[in-house]
């Protein structure tokens, strides 16, 4: 492979690690926040034999501008930001860094479930206000409850685990999992709208599954339910959520990812007490990083190496 060829990645920076595999090619870097435009541009101007994708969305019309193109590799699980379609038309393989920021994202959803059910952003608010409010407060006892967990490949098994050494019973939706460990019981959703305590979502965003939270199901859902994502934001109706947080429907949502990112001032959800925020940071780890960097540029170099 000539040391020429190029491979873009759309981001401002790769791990070292993934660049030490990848020192025989030319590495473009897109910047931080790279447009679709900004995406062809650049590949129309280095014509990449592989793009890592780490941020912005590759369509058509990039693959077309880079007729060298063998691979699209994502920094990540999720593929939803690259059209697979146009890709497979065109012989370009499009592979993920499956597992690879698993345990990063599974904390960050333990996390937000904790938030949640303890309301630590609130407290912690009024304490620095000066108010102390152990008289009053109730929060949620995990222990016991049941945790409905929508997708169950590397992330959702694990943040699994971790509820069921929490305690609690869970309940699982996936159709394409297989060999679940003996504490995840299968089910239906609807069986989950109607029996979980608590809903994490963790599956990738489908033509079949946007809006899969909506005004509908969450109201199939026990009155006072949490919800978390950490996976897309297209899989929630947004303004349903919020409708539903506002009636006391949900109890409260702790949320990674939004439907448009990245989310700017005046959003519906900002200020809403029990809605908490984080701007789609669980699979941001110092760790994570490297693992998805390695993956993503170890499965860019099996397609251009075959």
């Amino acid at each position: 492979m000539s040391a020429r060829s190029a491979i873009l990645v759309t981001a401002a920076d790769l791990a070292p690690q993934a660049l030490d595999l990848l020192k025989d090619f030319q590495i473009i870097y897109a910047g931080k926040t790279p447009t679709e435009e900004d995406i062809v541009a650049l590949c129309k101007r280095h014509d990449p034999v592989g793009i890592i994708v780490r941020y912005g969305k590759v369509g058509s019309a990039a693959m077309d501008a880079a007729p060298s193109l063998r691979v699209i590799s994502k920094h990540g699980s999720g593929t939803d930001t690259i059209d697979k379609d146009a890709a497979k038309a065109r012989g370009i393989e499009v592979v993920a860094a499956v597992g690879a920021n698993a345990s990063a994202v599974a904390e960050q959803a333990v996390a937000l479930l904790l938030a949640c059910a303890k309301s630590v952003v609130q407290l912690d608010a009024r304490m620095h206000q000066g108010f102390w409010d152990k008289a009053t407060h109730k929060s949620v006892e995990l222990d016991g409850r049941t945790v409905g967990v929508i997708g169950l490949g590397a992330i959702g098994q694990r943040f699994a685990k971790v509820a069921h050494a929490m305690g609690m019973r869970v309940v699982g939706y996936d159709p394409y999992a297989k060999d679940l460990p003996d504490y995840v019981e299968r089910v239906e959703l609807e069986t989950i709208w109607r029996e979980a305590d608590a809903i994490s979502l963790h599956c990738p965003l489908t033509p079949e599954n946007a809006n899969l939270l909506n005004e509908r199901t969450l109201a199939a859902c026990k009155k006072g339910v949490l919800i978390v994502n950490t996976a897309r934001g297209g899989l929630i109706d947004e303004n349903a959520l919020l409708a539903a947080v506002r009636s006391g429907q949900v109890g409260s949502a702790g949320l990674d990812s939004f439907a448009v990112e990245p989310m700017t001032a005046g959003h519906p959800f900002q200020g809403q007490e029990r809605i908490t925020l984080s701007p789609h940071v669980g699979g941001v780890t110092a760790d994570a990083y490297v693992k998805m960097g390695v993956a993503a540029a170890t499965n860019a170099l099996r397609v251009i190496n075959r």
